[in-house]
């Protein structure tokens, strides 16, 4: 949630170098880089009154975030509260394992094996 607000409250530019109408470069949060063809300017004390149309152009592309947050205060009336606090009660008992393993004999020992039973009876399991 903190990532959906913080890239929703940033505001950033984008910078776009063309070349006639040829994307060159293109910078987020800096100047793009230029083709190395523009044009120089003209000093006015010169004769020369021709001037060339420059074939490179830059674009911006500022995109705003959000400068206010809706800050949400939820207040609840005291039947929705006591609602919300039945209901997660009563959720809650629905997983609790009332059975209870109690051993009557945890107290008790068992007796001593002297001999095995099984081989002087000769009864066995198949």
């Amino acid at each position: 949630m903190a990532i959906v607000v913080l890239f929703s409250t940033m505001s950033f530019t984008l910078e776009m170098h063309f070349c006639g109408d040829t994307l060159v470069d293109t910078a987020i949060f800096k100047a793009a880089k230029s083709c190395g063809m523009d044009m120089q300017v003209s000093t006015p004390d010169t004769d020369c009154n021709v001037e060339k149309k420059n074939c490179c152009s830059d674009r911006q592309l500022a995109i705003d975030g959000q400068d206010e947050l809706k800050v949400s205060n939820a207040s609840f009336t005291f039947f929705q509260q006591l609602f919300v606090t039945s209901f997660v009660y009563s959720y809650r008992l629905l997983f609790v394992d009332e059975v209870t393993n109690q051993t009557p004999y945890r107290e008790y020992k068992p007796p001593l094996v002297v001999k095995d039973i099984y081989k002087l009876d000769e009864t066995y399991l198949i």
